[in-house]
Formats: structure tokens, C-alpha cells, sequence
């Protein structure tokens, strides 16, 4: 799978992508992220400008069209993959487990990171992006937004993961509506805290059994709108 991101600040990516899973995951050749600076499409002058103030007045910036849409067609002109265009604002759909589950399965996708006031709305006329929002509040970029879906889709992909079913049982996984189970290692006890007995016990349906009731019942306490 392949993202591209579009962005005023590629150079804060450099860590995040040479890190856990997802580096491990780039090594292997299992996806694929290619950084686009939006700059490189600004206007050939001394600042390379690529905001300026919206028309009829108001604080702030507003990221221009021209180099936004130049960006974004020259990137999907570099490879043939048929990609989804996702623009990051705190005004698109909320993104969740089942949205990952969905972009987990495309071949390509190109995050539109914004900044400022956000993008000149030409942009969302002109390339008819997915309008995507990862929670009701605002951020410095889209940056971290895309840093978030690439986390949530990547570890979808088949190889990813060093088990495969270890996404099944997560919070929200594959339609799941309650929160996961609570979980133990060792030791067994540490300053008065147990293992509860019944994982100890070598029953696997009873331990079944016991974390469906646990998982409902953490699901009351922490998200009862969910149920």
C-alpha cells in the first residue's frame, strides 16, 4: 500500500517513520510513504509564498489553491495507483476503526496535511478530496492527523503485525462495539495486585467466557454509548 503526504513540513516525519511497526514495515517493503513538499509548487519567488489573507477579511491565513492543486495532480501523476485523496480538517467526517478498516484495503491514498486557517475552499471544489477529521479539535497541521491514519491503516496490512489475529479482539476492530478485555502478564503479583485466578487456570472457554463478561462490563463503565 502506498500514502503520499502532501505538506508544508516534511522534515517532521523523519522520526516517525523510521520507528516500531511502521519502520519495520517500510523495511520489509510493505508500504510505502512518499513525503510531497508543497512548497516545491509555490510561485517562483524569493519566499516561495503559498498562503495569503482571505478575501473579505478575517485573522489568519488561508493555504492558496494554485500550488495546492499542482501539487496534488502532479502526485497523482506520478504513479498509476489508483488513490483516494483525503483532506485533513476538523470539518470532515470523524475517522474511526471502521474507516481504517476501509482505507486499509486501498491501494493508495494522499493525505492532504493543512495548515492556518486551512485550504482556500477551491481546493475541496476542484479535487473532490475525502474530507476527513480525526477528532472535534484543531491542531497546529494536519501533520499529526496523518501520522494517526497512517498508524491505523498500517498495522491493518496483512504481514504488518507479527500475529494476525492480534487486531481482532481491539477496541472497535472489525465492527466491534465494546472495549477490549483487560490484560495481564507477568508477574504473577506485584505489590498486592493478583492475576485474576481464571487466566491462570488453563480452561480456555471459561477464559473466553471471562473476558467477553469483562470487556461488557469495561465497556459500561468507560463507553455506555457504545453499547
Amino acid at each position: 500500500m502506498r500514502f503520499d503526504i502532501i505538506t508544508l513540513f516534511p522534515d517532521l516525519f523523519d522520526g516517525y517513520l523510521t520507528q516500531g511497526l511502521l519502520g519495520k514495515a517500510i523495511e520489509r517493503n510493505l508500504t510505502q510513504i512518499h513525503r510531497h513538499d508543497l512548497r516545491e509548487f509555490a510561485p517562483n519567488t524569493p519566499h516561495r509564498p503559498v498562503d495569503d489573507k482571505p478575501f473579505g477579511g478575517g485573522p489568519g491565513m488561508l493555504i492558496q489553491v494554485e500550488p495546492t492543486v499542482k501539487c496534488v495532480e502532479a502526485v497523482r501523476e506520478k504513479d498509476t495507483t489508483p488513490a483516494r485523496t483525503i483532506l485533513l480538517t476538523p470539518q470532515g467526517k470523524r475517522f474511526d476503526q471502521r474507516m481504517a478498516e476501509d482505507f486499509a484495503v486501498s491501494e493508495r491514498l494522499i493525505l492532504l496535511c493543512g495548515r492556518y486557517e486551512g485550504f482556500d475552499q477551491r481546493v475541496t471544489e476542484i479535487l473532490q478530496p475525502e474530507e476527513i477529521s480525526v477528532g472535534d479539535f484543531v491542531l497546529n497541521g494536519g501533520e499529526v492527523a496523518a501520522m494517526l491514519i497512517v498508524d491505523a491503516v498500517v498495522r491493518l496490512i496483512p504481514g504488518v503485525l507479527g500475529d494476525e489475529l492480534s487486531n481482532i479482539d481491539d477496541s472497535f476492530s472489525r465492527g466491534n462495539r465494546i472495549l477490549e478485555f483487560p490484560q495481564y502478564t507477568r508477574p504473577r503479583e506485584f505489590r498486592g495486585h493478583k492475576v485474576p485466578d481464571i487466566l491462570l487456570s488453563g480452561d480456555h472457554q471459561a477464559i473466553a467466557k471471562w473476558r467477553d463478561e469483562q470487556s461488557r462490563l469495561r465497556t459500561e463503565h468507560r463507553r455506555s454509548d457504545l453499547l
